[in-house]
Formats: C-alpha cells, structure tokens, sequence
C-alpha cells in the first residue's frame, strides 16, 4: 500500500515547511482565504484505550494544537472506540451528525471503515487519516513511516544477536492486529530485514494488540519450539512485549531474549532500563499530532499552501491512489538512547522513568 514520492526526505521536509511557515501557522494567516474562520469544530476519533498514547498525548496535544490554531475558537469533539469496530461506526456517524467541519480518524478497521469516510464525504466533512490509513475517500493521511518501524524493529534486533546471528537462530514474530494496515506494514518492513538472516519459527498476527493474546501466543510458541531455542523475539508493539515476558517468566526462563517493542510506553523504557526488554521505537507523538491539527484546520480554513506544504508525501489505499501524506520519521529506543530521545522530548522526565525500583539501574545508564 506504500508508495511514497520520495522527492521530499524527511531531512528537507522541515526545511520547507519552514519556508512555508507551516510549522507556526496561525488563524490569521493574511495569504489565505479561508472558507472558515476560526470557531473551527475538529471530530476526533482514535481506535483503542489499550495503548496509552492516544488518551495521553495524542488527544490532549491535538485539542491543545487547534486551540493555538484558532485563538482558542476551534474545539476538538473527542470520542474512542475502545477497539471496536461498530462503536466507532456509531462515533462517526454522531460526528457527521453534530456536522463537525473536519474528522481525523484513527480507524481500528481500516477496511469497515470505508462506507462511513463515504458518508462523511457525501455530507460535505473532509475526512483525514489519523496513524492509519483507513480506506474510502478520504482527503489525506498523516502517520510515521510504518515500514521503517518494523526495520528499525528488525536491525536492532539482528544487531542485539550480534555477529554471529545466522539461519539458525530462531525467532518468533508476534505481529499486530490484522485489521490493522499499520500491522502489517511493520511485519513487512521486519521480514525485509529479518528474511534469510534468522529463521522464522513461529509467527501470529494479534487480534487488537491485546497483551494477553500475545501471552498466551508466546506460550505456544515456547511449547513448540522449547523456551531455550529462541534466540530473539519481535513483538509489535510494547504492550504485547510485555504479554510476551510474562509468557517466557512463567516459562520459566531467567535470562530472556532480546525484544522488540513499539510506542515507548513508560513501563516498556522502565523494562529496557532494567533489561527485559531490548528496544521500543520511539515515534514523536508530538510532532504526529501537532501535524494532524495544523492539517485539520488549514483545511477547513481553505490555506492550500499550507496544506500541500504539509501533505508533500503520497500513498495509496487499496481504495484510493495518491493520497496527499506527510510521514513522519521514527527512531529505535535502547537504553543508551532514552536521554536523547522520551525524555529530551519532555515525554517523560528521568523521575518518572527512574522509580524506586529502577534507580540502580538508571544510576548505572547515568540517567540522573
């Protein structure tokens, strides 16, 4: 579903946002003409409450971003579908039905989706995709590079097995939600690094991203191939990681394996500071959800400059061809990079990563 025009990198793109002057847009700009003032009404939906980030960052960073936006005119009209499907059809339909001027929406179905963007659309609400790449017609998408991620998952793991990884070495994927595009461009993006260096020996694709699915798929994985064959585990996200640790603890493994994780949720960088998890990917929350507001309301508000400078990516659906995108850039987060990255960021400070538990640890990693 990928294809992005890759004539604008990601080292030039804050360059010309810049000259644009996209990344401090305000309400007033004197070179549009808008189509809506400032009394802006943003629907919101997110797909999960699972997952930290959406009710932690993304919700308030957003509402924060349009207020700025519209000195303090515009409201964001918020609603999370807790991972079902049909509970977000219903939101949709409420926003369509309160006649929001613009939705961003983080599909938890991609695909079911798809008739509720058409009805958004038909009613004259444009419709831009929030983290996932939902299907139908909408107007844009904003998300982080979801290849790079399972890359960025993937090299970090070959490089904890270190030089001597080969074929024989076992791992076992514990992919996201199927239902998930995102999902499954991480796999593809880890099974382009991972293929012919390690064996696959086991791999599931996680209904929703429960932790405790992804629990009881690590036991059965471990009966299978026997807890001291596995040479590194990729879990998709850091609350499935977590389901993947208690799996191999209760199996009675001591020194655990090298794991991957996604988001940088605070118990998954307490877990890499303490070693039992290897690595999360750290995506700028900020940066994503700042983007989608200043998307959201340059739209409704008719400033196309601004809103092409913002979209200069494209991608496709299996709906929808060139889609205007802005995909934002992704790093891996070990434990010798925490400083430089969650808590440079003010995601976290060093207090709340370095618990009573977890001061030794951190002493030894100098975070202070």
């Amino acid at each position: 579903m990928r294809r992005i025009a890759i004539s604008v990198a990601a080292s030039t793109m804050t360059l010309s946002l810049a000259g644009c002057g996209v990344l401090n847009v305000t309400g007033d700009d004197a070179s549009a003409s808008p189509t809506k003032g400032n009394d802006v009404t943003v629907g919101l939906l997110l797909p999960e409450k699972a997952n930290s980030r959406y009710d932690k960052f993304d919700y308030p960073i957003i509402k924060d971003k349009v207020a700025e936006l519209t000195k303090k005119q515009g409201k964001v009209e918020y609603a999370n579908a807790d991972a079902s499907a049909a509970r977000q059809s219903e939101q949709m339909q409420n926003m369509i039905d309160a006649k929001v001027d613009v939705i961003l929406l983080d599909a938890v179905d991609s695909h079911a989706i798809a008739g509720d963007v058409k009805k958004a659309k038909d009613a004259g609400i444009p419709v831009i995709a929030y983290d996932r790449l939902a299907e139908g017609p909408i107007d844009a998408y904003i998300s982080f590079d979801n290849e790079l991620v399972g890359e960025v998952q993937a090299r970090t793991l070959l490089e904890a097995l270190g030089s001597g990884a080969d074929t024989s070495d076992k791992i076992v994927m514990v992919n996201g939600s199927p239902t998930d595009p995102n999902a499954k461009q991480f796999k593809q993006g880890a099974l382009s690094e991972l293929s012919g260096k390690v064996t696959i020996a086991d791999s599931y694709d996680t209904k929703e991203w429960k932790p405790e699915i992804a629990e009881t798929e690590m036991a059965e994985a471990i009966t299978k191939i026997g807890k001291n064959n596995i040479a590194a585990v990729y879990a998709a996200n850091d609350g499935m990681a977590g389901g993947v640790i208690k799996a191999l603890k209760n199996a009675g493994v001591t020194t655990l394996p090298p794991i991957t994780g996604q988001d940088a949720e605070l118990d998954a960088v307490q877990r890499i500071v303490d070693g039992e998890q290897y690595m999360s990917v750290y995506k700028s929350y900020p940066d994503e959800a700042e983007a989608a507001a200043q998307m959201a309301v340059t739209k409704i508000q008719g400033k196309d400059i601004q809103f092409d400078a913002l979209t200069q990516d494209r991608v496709d659906s299996p709906t929808l061809k060139d889609i205007p995108s802005r995909l934002v850039q992704v790093s891996a987060l070990t434990k010798h990079t925490i400083k430089d990255t969650v808590v440079s960021d003010g995601i976290y400070s060093v207090d709340d990563i370095c618990t009573a538990k977890y001061k030794p640890a951190c002493s030894a990693l100098g975070l202070k």
